[in-house]
Order: C-alpha cells, then structure tokens, then sequence
C-alpha cells in the first residue's frame, strides 16, 4: 500500500477500535473519504487478519470481531508506554508462565517501538525498583479455567490442599476472582458446604469445568469478602482494636491483605476499628503498637495480658545495664 493509504487504513482501524459501531457515511466523513474508499479501506483490513463485521439496517455499520488469530496490533503512544511498562511488571508475576510470555511480548514490543518512546520507556525501567514480596505463582491454565468459569456461570470440581496438604474433593460456583498481590483467590459458593467460601488458587489442583450451568446468585463484594478472610480466618488469633486516626491514614499503614480498616461503628470522629488476625500474641502486641499511642483493645482479652508482658520487657530493656 501507498503511504497515504497506508495511513488512512491505520487511522480507520483506529476509529474501529474507538467505538462498538460506526457507520459507513460516519467513517467517510472522519476519514475524508468517499464510502466506496471506505469499502475498499475494509476489504484491506480483512486481508490483514482483522475480522471488520457489516451489517444492514438500523443500528448496523462496521464493528471490529473476534477472529480466529489474533492480527496486528495498533497503538498510540501512550498505550504503547502502558503496555511495555506492564510488560516489565508482569515478567515477576504470580502466574506460572506468564513471566516468560511477557519478556517475549516486550521483546517484540521493543523491536518496533519508536526510539523516542523507547527511551522513555527503559528511562522509567532503569529508575525503578521493585521489591519481591514472596509471591507464590499460580498455573495458568487453572486462572484461565476459572476465569471461564465465571464468565460463563459454570460450575467447578477441585481437589483443594488445607494448611496441612490434606486433600478434598469440592464442588462450586464460581464468582470472582481476587490478586492481593501476593496470591490469588477464588470466591465461590461451596456447593457441599451450602455457603461462601475463598480459595487460594495455588492450594487448588485438578480444577475441571462441568456442564452444569447455575443460576447467579446474590454474592457478597468480592474483594471485601477475600480481605476479611484472608486477615482473620487463617489464624488463631483475630485482634479487633480502635485506633486514634483516620481510615485513610491507618489504611496507609496496614496493607488489605493484613488488616480491615472501618470506620468507628460509635461514630466516634478520629477512629476507626483495625481488624488483624495472627497467630501469635506478642506479634499482634507489635504490629498495633507501631500504629500509635492511642489504641484500645477490644478484643480478645489476652491481648491485654499480652500487651502487659510485652510492656514489662521492654521496660527492663531500657532500664540502665546494672554494673558489673
């Protein structure tokens, strides 16, 4: 193709890739073109790999469809920047695979990049540090699974490994999945059990689609759902304490996939309620004195006697050393 033409046929696919559906009159006049241009502009995508649909009639025109291999891909600038960026991101993810998949991506993505936009790429690579925080990888396969799963409201049967690797066999519907950041989780409603449940998707093993379609149901917030049972069911102690600060502040200090911030049920302005789980007293004594000399617990009650034995050894720390 000419220069001009070639131009004119990124920008259409441009156009399509803007909205759901354009008509030809409507592309004729973005592009400057007449609907005979357009007609043949769309015949020279198709040819490339992208499946431009038509149809007649009202509310029809071009849209751009599902082919059955996927066709060059266009982008402006600062998609291009987004896209390299999550790129180097994803290379130390939690999915198995994923990490190689993306440094092939981003090689290629690299290969044909502008130079401008790839120095300003690697100059936001290069001042950039991240830190590894223990993720544990998932297969790929098992978050594609599931992922379909949800879409297409179908049920699961898994093999789930507890704390101890003790193996059982479940049956659910799946809903949504979660990233702490760390893992990932399934929400679901456990079929055996007849309620909600999390799963951490690395503990989950031959997962399996069913043919059983379920009808939806009125499913608890995700995300708030995996937070309050990933700070508090898995350990034998959950902390519940105020806090003299605010929501935002204490949410700055406590990550979601330690402790729930809420507001103060007493409407109490300058608290909020700190939920954290752990198993051991003396680190929950630690992990909230750091938050402030203003905390009250309210529960469990030995907390407080922990909070007290913790008191008296860091007081005999910081007494003077006696003479020798």
């Amino acid at each position: 193709m000419a220069d001009g033409t070639t131009q004119r046929v990124l920008r259409l696919l441009s156009l399509l890739q803007q909205r759901r559906v354009w008509t030809g009159p409507e592309l004729a006049a973005e592009l400057q073109v007449t609907d005979r241009c357009v007609r043949r502009d769309v015949g020279r995508l198709r040819d490339l790999g992208y499946p431009v649909l038509a149809s007649q009639g009202v509310g029809g025109g071009y849209q751009l469809g599902a082919g059955a291999a996927l066709p060059p891909l266009l982008l402006d600038d600062d998609e291009a920047i987004a896209t390299a960026v999550s790129l180097r991101l994803a290379a130390g993810g939690t999915v198995t695979g994923a990490g190689e998949a993306a440094l092939r991506t981003l090689a290629k993505l690299d290969q044909v990049m502008p130079p401008r936009l790839r120095a300003e790429v690697r100059a936001l690579h290069e001042a950039t540090d991240t830190l590894a925080g223990g993720a544990t990888t998932v297969e790929g396969e098992v978050l594609m699974v599931l992922a379909r799963a949800c879409r297409d409201t179908v049920r699961v049967r898994f093999a789930y490994a507890d704390r101890a690797d003790v193996r059982s066999e479940r049956q659910a519907e799946p809903v949504r999945l979660v990233a702490t950041g760390r893992r990932w989780y399934l929400l679901a409603h456990d079929l055996d059990r007849d309620d909600w449940r999390t799963y951490r998707l690395d503990r989950m093993h031959d997962v399996r689609p069913t043919t059983w379609r379920f009808r939806p149901r009125e499913a608890p917030d995700a995300a708030a759902y995996v937070q309050r049972s990933v700070t508090a069911s898995p350990y034998r102690h959950v902390a519940v304490a105020r806090v003299h600060d605010t929501v935002a502040v204490v949410r700055e200090k406590v990550p979601p996939g330690v402790g729930v911030v809420d507001e103060d049920p007493g409407g109490d302005p300058g608290w909020c309620l700190l939920t954290v789980g752990g198993d051991d007293l003396g680190w929950l004594v630690l992990h909230l004195a750091v938050l402030g000399p203003d905390i009250e617990v309210l529960e469990p009650d030995v907390l407080r006697d922990a909070a007290a034995a913790m008191a008296h050894r860091l007081a005999a720390m910081a007494a003077e050393p006696m003479q020798r």
